[in-house]
């Protein structure tokens, strides 16, 4: 996802007067342009930076559901709504079937070892920003074991 791709969006949904899906998508244009001044990156913010970011903002909007009182349902649908735009922006998954594939292609003889944080370190790397690292996690385990 570009930084441009999600102006666009915002524009398209300001056009649209659809107020909670332009307040969703300026908050991630707001999150990536700060990631980007901290990181010196202000001019030419690169596309693995506003995935990051997004999945880092999609993160902390389901941890709002879950951490919503059940009796608030009114802040839980406002909460939802806004993991359900951000999630349209973020970048596909791995699926537990696809790491477990990666794993044994790449990472054979490191998994060889059954030393959990050696595969964990090196898979990390490679799979940062593409799958879910508890779900990183329990692919590994199911493989040491």
């Amino acid at each position: 996802m570009t930084i441009e791709a999600l102006q666009k969006a915002m524009i398209a949904a300001m056009k649209a007067k659809e107020k909670t899906r332009k307040d969703a998508i300026s908050s991630l244009i707001a999150a990536v342009k700060k990631v980007a001044i901290d990181e010196g990156t202000r001019e030419n913010i690169p596309e693995e930076m506003v995935d990051r970011v997004i999945l880092k903002e999609l993160k902390t909007a389901k941890e709002q559901i879950d951490t919503c009182p059940e009796e608030r349902a009114d802040l839980i649908a406002e909460y939802t709504e806004k993991h359900d735009i951000i999630k349209e922006f973020a970048p596909r998954q791995l699926s537990a079937e696809e790491i477990e594939t990666i794993l044994t292609e790449k990472f054979a003889d490191v998994i060889a070892t059954k030393n959990k944080g050696l595969i964990m370190k090196s898979v990390m790397a490679e799979l940062k920003g593409k799958a879910d690292g508890k779900l990183i996690n329990q692919v590994v385990a199911k493989l040491c074991s």
